[in-house]
C-alpha cells in the first residue's frame, strides 16, 4: 500500500483519528512511544465498550502503511509506536482549525523524536512515506 493521501485528519475515520490521538498522548504524557497494550488501555478508558485486539492491531498496521504511524522494537516480544512528524502536523493543524472554528485559544507543542532509528521495523517502512521519525509500537501479546 501507499502512502496516505489524507490532506486531513478530517479524512480519517474517527477510530483511526482515536487512534492517533491516543497514540500522541500517550507519547506526550511518557515522553516515549507507547506499546499495543498502553493504547489498547488508553482507548478502553475513553469508551465504554472493551477495544478488541485484532481491531486495535489492523488499524494500527492501516495507519502504519499509510505512514500515519511508525512502528519499533521495545523488546524481542513487545512492539511500540509513535507519530510521525506529518501526522503530528495533520493533528495540529486539525486541532487549530477546530479552535478557530469555536473560537478556542491553543497552545500546541511539538514532540520531539521519539524513537530510536536502531528499533524501527524496516518492512514497515515504504520509499513513499515522507520522513518519519517517531515509531509506532504495538505489542502482539495474547494474539493468537
Amino acid at each position: 500500500m501507499t502512502a496516505d493521501t489524507s490532506a486531513s485528519v478530517g479524512d480519517l475515520r474517527a477510530f483511526e483519528r482515536d487512534l492517533l490521538y491516543a497514540v500522541r498522548a500517550l507519547e506526550r504524557d511518557n515522553d516515549t512511544p507507547p506499546k499495543g497494550l498502553a493504547i489498547k488501555a488508553y482507548l478502553d478508558e475513553q469508551h465504554d465498550d472493551d477495544l478488541n485486539h485484532s481491531r486495535l492491531y489492523q488499524n494500527l498496521d492501516q495507519l502504519i502503511k499509510r505512514g500515519l504511524l511508525r512502528k519499533g522494537k521495545k523488546d524481542d516480544r513487545t512492539n511500540e509506536y509513535a507519530t510521525t512528524d506529518r501526522t503530528r502536523t495533520l493533528l495540529e493543524a486539525f486541532a487549530r482549525r477546530r479552535a478557530r472554528q469555536t473560537g478556542v485559544e491553543l497552545e500546541i507543542e511539538s514532540a520531539p523524536d521519539q524513537i530510536d532509528p536502531d528499533h524501527v521495523d524496516a518492512t514497515e517502512e515504504t520509499e513513499s512515506v515522507p520522513e518519519q521519525t517517531n515509531a509506532d509500537v504495538t505489542e502482539r501479546e495474547g494474539e493468537s
